[in-house]
């Protein structure tokens, strides 16, 4: 089975018009280059309440829509896979979700997958969830018999939804972020937090230092393929890139510039996976390989 896949970066701005106008470029792009699925950055669509723009507050749901609708069609014109990052309006005073809506290559939303875990404290009333409200459901799906999962940015941090996904059949995850629009004084504070230690970790900040490897480690322990992109917006941590099975990064585009990076997903190639032996004996709660075995030299823990 194989599945081309277009993993997008372009920087996402409070602009609908503007966001709409990279989504159908790359869509295009990524059809003539032979792409049966294009992945888009988290909110990329309407902007980032909070970076891009203050608040949900007085939010033109109708733009959106309508944005949203060309978007669809022009996936069925292209007969194209979309996995498009948006915000999902709820009713009356609720706040929205931070969606990735799964639209296939007929122009049919498919699923739809929910930010899990936003940012912010039990308050709710810093980061994410000031303007959005956490999903409670995972999203899993096939494009041409391949099973497919979605995750948002921050959920990178509860390896239990990676477990999970894994436990559902998942190949191939899309994980959506957006950490960029940074000003350049506050970037310049994160690289000075990291200081002399960013060449011994190979990135600037903290987020430019952790994301690829744990795409990496989550790959590597669940033998799944990773699209993880990011919006190009300067100042952005890390640029776009996709993880194969075995962990290594196949494929990678640049920071703070707008691209569309294309990996072929192939299932009948065979990658190195130190765990398959006993991956599915420790998800189910055994906690060790082979077979124990019976000796009071075993038990007896104090003493040499």
């Amino acid at each position: 089975m194989k599945l081309t896949v277009a993993t997008c970066q372009y920087a996402v701005t409070g602009s609908i018009e503007r966001n709409l106008g990279y989504v159908l470029r790359q869509m295009k792009s990524a059809k003539a280059k032979g792409a049966d699925v294009a992945h888009f950055s988290e909110t990329c669509l309407p902007g980032y309440a909070g970076v891009e723009f203050p608040s949900m507050n007085g939010f033109d749901w109708s733009a959106l829509d309508a944005a949203t609708r060309r978007v669809v069609q022009y996936a069925a014109d292209l007969r194209l896979w979309v996995i498009l990052g948006s915000a999902h309006r709820l009713s009356g005073r609720h706040k929205p979700h931070n969606s990735l809506y799964v639209i296939s290559d007929r122009g049919r939303l498919v699923d739809r997958f929910d930010k899990l875990y936003c940012t912010g404290d039990r308050s709710c009333r810093s980061g994410d969830l000031a303007n959005y409200s956490p999903g409670s459901h995972f999203s899993v799906f096939r494009i041409r018999g391949l099973p497919c999962g979605a995750l948002i940015c921050h959920d990178m941090r509860y390896d239990e939804l990676y477990r999970e996904y894994k436990r559902r059949g998942v190949r191939l995850m899309f994980h959506s972020y957006h950490n960029g629009n940074t000003s350049t004084a506050a970037y310049r504070k994160a690289k000075k937090e990291v200081g002399t230690l960013a060449g011994l970790n190979h990135a600037e900040t903290i987020h430019g230092i952790i994301v690829p490897p744990t795409m990496q480690t989550y790959a590597a322990n669940n033998d799944m393929w990773i699209s993880a992109n990011n919006t190009a917006k300067a100042e952005s941590s890390w640029p776009s890139f996709f993880v194969r099975p075995d962990g290594l990064i196949s494929g990678r585009l640049q920071r703070n510039r707008a691209g569309v990076l294309m990996t072929t997903v192939d299932t009948s190639i065979s990658y190195y996976d130190a765990s398959v032996h006993w991956r599915n004996r420790a998800m189910r709660g055994i906690y060790h390989s082979g077979t124990l075995v019976r000796d009071a030299r075993s038990t007896r823990r104090k003493s040499f």
